[in-house]
């Protein structure tokens, strides 16, 4: 099942999507919930980031390939970031180039879980039971901040629409071996398979619900694969007018423009 959230004539609501046909969501997402009658066309309406998280947490260096690549050591225990929710941004949206820092904008094709139920202290074979769905990010990322400015992730991670979502929650979605890319102007840039994560689904969810309340709603970053623009011997970053987007298997594509800021 496909979950959108969506605008149409000044009103935002939530749907599901079945063959370019959406339908009354009936209930709650994070409840009981059902498929109603029919709204709308897909081309009839906006789509919006299928969920307004409470909280971003983001996993760094979680692919062996991307953490070769950058001369990381594989780390023993994941490596927890956060994003501001401020950084959300809407499938078919602008990324904008902030101001203060914006020559080195990188990607990050990432597979996005979304929480469903509050999961505190769970164990990995609980964790199906916590998940609403999957969905795909773009973990945009500023990397002078990141690495030379600040010495540390939060600012370079969290600006304005550095974090596109969507373009819904797939909730029937094997997470382990799915295809996953990121395509900047046609061309690709990463392409992997979730397989290559270092912790899976199961172990990051309930690694982190062992840290911190897991919020329904929460969104959680799983990583991303090698080919990242600053690893390359000619480091590739985004630029005005660039297409950047997010494949992953079973779920579909998120596609954003980037824009310079003024």
């Amino acid at each position: 099942m496909r979950i959108i959230r969506y605008q149409k004539e000044n009103e935002i609501k939530n749907g599901i999507l079945k063959d370019e046909k959406i339908f009354k969501l009936e209930g709650d997402i994070f409840s009981d919930f059902s498929r109603g009658e029919e709204t709308a066309d897909l081309k009839e309406v906006e789509l919006l980031a299928p969920v307004i998280p409470p909280n971003i947490i983001a996993i760094g260096l979680n692919y062996r390939q991307h953490a070769v690549e950058t001369g990381a050591e594989i780390p023993e225990r994941p490596v927890i970031f956060l994003k501001a929710t401020s950084s959300l941004a809407d499938p078919n949206s602008e990324i904008i180039l902030p101001k203060l820092a914006p020559d080195e904008v990188d990607y990050e094709a990432e597979l996005a879980v979304i929480i469903g139920k509050k999961a505190k202290n769970i164990e990995t074979v609980e964790v199906d039971e916590y998940i609403l769905g999957y969905s795909c990010a773009n973990d945009v990322s500023a990397r002078d901040c990141q690495k030379k400015l600040d010495e540390q992730w939060a600012r370079g991670k969290s600006f304005d629409t550095f974090c596109p979502l969507g373009p819904w929650i797939e909730t029937e979605l094997d997470p382990g071996d799915l295809k996953i890319k990121s395509i900047l102007n046609g061309e690709v840039m990463q392409q992997s398979k979730t397989s290559d994560m270092i912790f899976n689904i199961d172990q990051l969810i309930s690694y982190l619900s062992h840290n911190m309340t897991l919020l329904p709603g929460t969104v959680i970053l799983t990583g991303t694969p090698e080919g990242v623009g600053f690893a390359r011997e000619d480091k590739i970053f985004l630029r005005d007018g660039d297409q950047i987007t997010i494949e992953i298997e079973g779920i579909g594509s998120l596609e954003n423009t980037v824009k310079k800021g003024r």
